[in-house]
C-alpha cells in the first residue's frame, strides 16, 4: 500500500520531483482515511495542519454563508490535492471541504511538505505554481460571476469536464451541486440545461448530463473548443 500511494504522490504536480525515499517518508508520516459521501473533511477556520491528497473519489471545496448559501469553488478528483495554502502561511482553513462520494484521502502533515520545500527547490516552486494557478482560476471565475449570465456559466462548467472516448462530456453531479458551482439555483440551472437540450447540444439522462455538441456549446459560452 505504501508503494502504491507513493506512486500516486509521484504523479501529483506538487510532489512529482520528490525522491522515492522522500515520498515513502511522507506516506509513513501521513494518515490514510476513508470518508462517506457528504462527510466534512474540514471546515473554514479549522487548523490548516494537513495537505489532503485524493486517493479515490471526489471532494468539493466550498464557501458557505451564514444563511446557508453555498458556492463550490472547485471539485478535486483522484490524484488531486488541496489545502496547500496552509503550507505557505501556516493559517487556518479558508473554505470547507466535503466529499461528493465515498473517498479515500491521504492527510499529509503540513510540516512534512514544509520540510520538503526547504530541502527540494523544485517542490517549493511547484507549491508556488499551484497557489498561483488557483489564484488565476479564482480570478477568472470571479469575472465570470460578474460578466457572464448563468446559462453561459453553466456551459463553461460543462465544457471544463473531461471527454469520454466518444468525444462526449458526461457530468455526473446533481443539478443542485452544479448550481452551487455556478452561483445559481437548481431551478435556474435546470432551465438552462433544458434550453441546451432543446437546441440539441446535450441530453439529460437521470443524474447525468451528456454533452453531444461541445463546439456549439463553446460558441455560446465564448470559448474555442477543439474537435478532439
Amino acid at each position: 500500500m505504501t508503494a502504491d500511494v507513493a506512486g500516486l504522490l509521484h504523479e501529483t504536480t506538487l510532489l512529482r520531483s520528490a525522491s522515492e525515499e522522500d515520498l515513502r517518508a511522507v506516506v509513513a508520516a501521513s494518515r490514510l482515511r476513508n470518508f462517506r459521501r457528504g462527510q466534512i473533511v474540514f471546515s473554514r477556520d479549522d487548523p490548516g495542519d494537513t495537505v489532503v491528497v485524493v486517493i479515490s473519489g471526489q471532494v468539493k471545496v466550498v464557501l458557505r454563508s451564514a444563511d446557508g448559501g453555498e458556492l463550490t469553488l472547485t471539485v478535486i478528483g483522484a490524484g488531486g490535492l488541496f489545502g496547500e495554502l496552509s503550507v505557505a502561511d501556516n493559517g487556518p482553513r479558508s473554505t470547507d471541504a466535503e466529499t461528493l462520494e465515498e473517498c479515500q484521502l491521504l492527510l499529509i502533515p503540513r510540516e512534512r511538505i514544509q520540510d520538503l520545500c526547504a530541502r527540494v527547490p523544485s517542490v517549493a516552486q511547484a507549491l508556488t505554481s499551484s497557489i498561483a494557478a488557483t489564484l488565476r482560476r479564482l480570478t477568472g471565475e470571479a469575472g465570470d460571476l460578474v460578466f457572464l449570465d448563468l446559462p453561459r456559466r453553466v456551459a463553461k462548467v460543462l465544457l471544463s469536464q473531461p471527454r469520454g472516448p466518444d468525444g462526449s462530456i458526461r457530468l455526473r453531479m446533481s443539478q443542485e451541486e452544479l448550481a452551487h458551482q455556478v452561483g445559481g439555483t437548481r431551478q435556474s440551472v435546470n432551465a438552462a440545461l433544458r434550453s441546451f437540450e432543446r437546441r440539441g447540444w446535450l441530453e439529460l439522462r437521470d443524474r447525468a448530463v451528456v454533452v453531444k455538441q461541445a463546439a456549439a456549446l463553446g460558441t455560446f459560452a465564448g470559448l474555442e473548443v477543439s474537435a478532439s
